[in-house]
């Protein structure tokens, strides 16, 4: 079996299926087809919810968005936009910095084999599309958690009236139902652990802001976006927990920011969970993941954890893909499977395609 690999590339992608065809008149292309959510099926296969993103040809000044089941093509004045940016349209003249969107993100079924090694149906028409106006400009970076007998996902919504969190549900992980809104204010990462803990549900989140307060000098700490922590008594109503997380240590400047990645799975010494650091520089900063085990009782205690990076950023696998490349700094680890004496742990490489990699259990100790 491979170790470290691209399981799912935009080549692989069918445009012709795609939801937006005959609902969209501009001529698309992927961006990228990346960040996958990760979970195993009933019938032992695996399932990747892969994020698209399909952008506009020769998008200029122009940006893509859904409105009542239609994706439209907004025409922005050259004079107000950068454009620097592919993937986004920085807006000018205003206070606030609004961002449009050169490409809208739906979510593809993808399913693997029992090992990982093969990609066995696309299921184009079990797509995860916008359907309510707070998806504007798309269905971004699914997480799934297998909680007790159903699947729960959930998913970053972004419109010009938030930027917010979803979930949906499911009993099989390939029907999903939409429950809504559950976090209301900016969070990119929220990560529901498998399983309940204390009698009730747990979820990492990762607010984030423009303001954040120092610790005092020589802390152990580093000021800066952080994994905080949720509970919930029926996973759509959360109230934030008043102890810290998971926090950026002032040791390391690779972890200078942070957010969460895999949902946290219960292991003997606790909770396992995934996690990205940030090292600034490069287009974006250098994302590298990392790893931390959590008691089992209080989440917020971290049992073990390395500065070491588990999983980094891999240009090698990405080199034939060079024409649509935009980033080479960036693996974005989203889900995480038992495979028995190792794990297979999915992310985005290079926001541009899906990567597996198998991380020996003795690896994590």
């Amino acid at each position: 079996m491979r170790d470290d690999f691209l399981i799912f590339e935009p080549q692989d992608v069918d445009l012709s299926r795609s939801p937006l065809r005959g609902r969209c008149e501009a001529e698309t292309f992927v961006l990228g087809a990346f960040n996958p959510g990760f979970t195993r099926l009933p019938s032992g296969n695996l399932l990747m919810m892969v994020r698209v993103a399909e952008g506009l040809v020769d998008a200029g000044t122009r940006s893509l968005r859904w409105e009542n089941g239609r994706y439209v093509v907004d025409e922005w004045p050259a004079d107000r936009v950068d454009a620097t940016d592919p993937r986004i349209l920085k807006i000018t003249g205003d206070p606030w910095r609004p961002l449009a969107l050169t490409s809208l993100s739906w979510l593809l079924p993808v399913e693997l084999s029992s090992d990982g090694e093969r990609v066995e149906a696309i299921h184009y028409d079990r797509a995860i599309v916008p359907a309510a106006s707070y998806q504007a400009y798309g269905v971004e970076d699914p997480r799934i958690s297998r909680v007790g007998n159903e699947w729960v996902m959930t998913t970053c919504s972004v419109s010009p009236e938030r930027l917010c969190t979803t979930l949906h549900r499911s009993r099989d992980a390939m029907e999903w139902t939409l429950e809504g809104i559950v976090l209301d204010h900016q969070n990119k990462d929220m990560l529901i652990f498998e399983g309940q803990s204390g009698g009730r549900y747990w979820a990492q989140t990762r607010p984030l802001g423009e303001t954040w307060f120092a610790y005092p000098p020589g802390a152990e700490w580093r000021a800066g976006p952080a994994i905080n922590l949720a509970t919930s008594p029926d996973l759509l109503h959360w109230k934030p927990y008043e102890k810290p997380g998971l926090r950026p240590h002032a040791a390391t400047v690779s972890t200078a920011r942070m957010g969460g990645g895999t949902p946290p799975i219960l292991t003997k010494r606790g909770w396992l969970t995934l996690w990205h650091g940030v090292e600034p520089g490069a287009e974006v900063g250098i994302y590298r993941t990392y790893w931390s085990i959590l008691d089992r009782d209080d989440p917020s205690i971290t049992v073990a954890t390395e500065h070491t990076p588990l999983i980094e950023p891999a240009p090698q696998l990405t080199g034939h893909l060079a024409e649509s490349k935009y980033l080479d700094s960036v693996v974005f680890t989203t889900g995480i499977v038992d495979a028995g004496d190792h794990y297979l742990v999915a992310s985005g490489e290079a926001d541009l395609a899906c990567r597996l990699t198998r991380i020996d259990k003795g690896r994590i100790a």
